[in-house]
């Protein structure tokens, strides 16, 4: 297989196999037999091209060469789902070997990620937060020798930069060191200078465009409309896997529980929920239980998922690089996918300056078996009026009148 030119163990070829990975990619073609002669190397690649496998597969050969029972490589990553991510690729490649790996991540307890990182992992996937917390006095990493920062331009918008440039002073100096990114903005480029030495460039594709196997569709929608909307759309579709980003985590909650009251298998990820809730909905939006997640940009990296038929843009994201983000989520691998997005009129100049960013004017169209006129629903509805149950009024509050005190023993539920 054409793996095989780049003299990986059999072990890793098999899980190769085994994970369907065919034929190289263009990121991977290049960067591979750079990260294998030691080079330090800065990778510029859009969205779903493979930039995971083509730093890991390198890395696994040489944590295979090399003595265990210390941590030998650190990957950084700027959110708990893309640690998550490179994390379980790695366990993919690196199955039928004796290597470990730990994920040290917020939102879960801190205890086994100290231990596993003072005995020593292989591989440490992290999110600068969490690491930097015990990395303070409490473990270390004397013997690395590869450092890793996947999506660094993300990094830079969740405002990593500090914490990363505190555990690079705590890193051994003489060590091999990486930079991925889907886009090379100028602080990007400023940390790579001051990190790495005499790095390899290797860009593919032009930065910050969508990858050709996305077909995108803009739909002119009133704003009240847009469920409506999507719920028509929905129907029409056959054996579905979408993902809808909104803007805020307040309208994931919001259109998450309105798809379900209307009978839709739906489930939501964004930060108001726990890490285990979290994990949760990408593990049953993966194993298709759930044929719907709705997310807000949580979701618009490091969710590998094959299978996502169509991404929504519920709402118009607010920069370019936040609209190729969240649609590289279809199309992956060099699949089909289709990308949509819901424009009110008062989103027409955010939309305006996201296809000004792209340098490009995105297909527009209208239904004809759409009703886009509908009235509004009314703003106010009267407590126990209209369709469905009444409200349950709060124990204690009279109808027309100050709040009534609970009398003994009617305290709350």
């Amino acid at each position: 297989m054409p793996f095989q030119k780049f003299d990986l163990p059999a072990p890793i070829l098999r899980n190769v196999r085994a994970l369907g990975y065919t034929a190289p990619t263009p990121i991977q073609e290049q960067a591979i037999p750079l990260i294998r002669a030691g080079n330090d190397v800065v990778g510029v690649a859009q969205t779903g091209t493979g930039k995971t496998a083509a730093f890991l597969l390198p890395v696994i050969q040489k944590l295979l060469e090399k003595p265990r029972g210390s941590t030998g490589v650190l990957v950084l990553a700027p959110t708990r789902e893309l640690a998550q991510q490179v994390e379980s690729c790695f366990r993919g490649l690196a199955a039928g070997t004796a290597l470990r790996s730990a994920l040290v991540i917020g939102g879960v307890p801190e205890s086994p990620q100290e231990r596993a990182l003072r005995a020593g992992v292989d591989l440490v996937d992290a999110t600068p937060g969490r690491l930097l917390a015990l990395l303070r006095g409490r473990c270390s990493m004397p013997n690395l020798h590869t450092l890793i920062l996947d999506e660094a331009d993300q990094m830079f918008d969740l405002g990593f930069l500090p914490d990363i440039k505190r555990i690079v002073a705590m890193l051994p100096v003489k060590r091999q060191t990486m930079l991925f990114s889907a886009t090379m903005p100028p602080d990007v480029a400023r940390l790579s200078a001051a990190i790495l030495t005499n790095p390899t460039n290797v860009t593919v594709g032009a930065q910050g465009t969508p990858i050709e196997t996305v077909t995108q569709i803009v739909y002119p929608v009133p704003s009240y409309r847009k469920t409506a909307l999507l719920e028509h759309l929905l129907e029409q579709m056959e054996r579905p896997s979408v993902l809808i980003f909104t803007r805020t985590r307040h309208g994931a909650r919001k259109l998450a529980r309105t798809l379900n009251d209307k009978g839709h298998n739906v489930t939501e990820l964004h930060s108001d929920r726990t890490a285990a809730q979290r994990t949760r909905a990408l593990q049953g939006f993966r194993a298709r239980i759930y044929p719907i997640l709705v997310a807000t940009n949580i979701a618009a990296r490091g969710l590998d998922v094959r299978h996502i038929t169509h991404v929504i843009n519920f709402d118009v994201p607010a920069a370019s690089e936040e609209y190729v983000h969240r649609i590289g989520r279809t199309g992956r691998a060099g699949d089909a996918g289709d990308s949509m997005v819901f424009m009110s009129p008062d989103e027409s100049s955010i939309l305006a300056r996201v296809e000004r960013q792209l340098k490009c004017r995105l297909a527009r169209r209208v239904l004809p078996d759409f009703d886009y006129g509908a009235p509004p629903p009314p703003k106010h509805q009267p407590v126990g009026t209209g369709q469905g149950k009444p409200r349950r009024q709060p124990v204690g509050a009279g109808v027309g009148g100050p709040s009534r005190k609970p009398s003994r023993g009617q305290g709350r539920r």
